[in-house]
């Protein structure tokens, strides 16, 4: 009898352990899981501070970029400069948004409108407007005509 209870004793003991194994592996999951969590939340803000950085810097250039887009409309002899600007503005993940064809308002700004008809096509571009990474940084500033 004594034997019996000696077992079941152990048994209870033994069950005791293994919840508290139990639990205690659960626990850690759980903080392992939360700790990956925080390292990618602090991943994707480290990114979205390099990416506003970046977006902010390149925003305080666009007056540049309008100064030297009117020089090489002035000056031929700079094209060789301008093939370059343009090369490292699309490393840098910078493009000018097309500004042939239809006005489209989420593109393009139009300040001038003439015209009275239905279909509204740009007659000319003020400022050009710039994607950043596929986004619309600034939209083109343009005269429309409604034909």
């Amino acid at each position: 009898m004594e034997d019996k209870m000696k077992d079941k004793k152990m048994l209870s003991k033994e069950e005791e352990l293994k919840e508290k194994i139990a639990e205690l592996t659960n626990d850690l999951q759980r903080t392992r899981a939360d700790f990956e969590n925080y390292r990618k939340q602090v991943e994707a803000q480290k990114e979205n501070e390099k990416k506003a950085t970046r977006l902010a810097t390149i925003y305080r250039l666009l007056g540049l970029l309008d100064d030297l887009d009117r020089a090489f409309a002035t000056y031929a002899e700079l094209e060789p400069l301008k093939k370059t600007m343009d090369k490292s503005l699309k490393e840098l993940g910078l493009s000018k948004i097309a500004t042939e064809g239809e006005f489209n308002p989420d593109l393009h700004d139009a300040v001038m409108v003439d015209g009275e008809g239905e279909k509204e096509i740009i007659e000319e571009v003020l400022r050009p407007g710039y994607y950043y990474e596929k986004e619309v940084l600034r939209p083109a500033m343009v005269k429309v005509k409604k034909i």
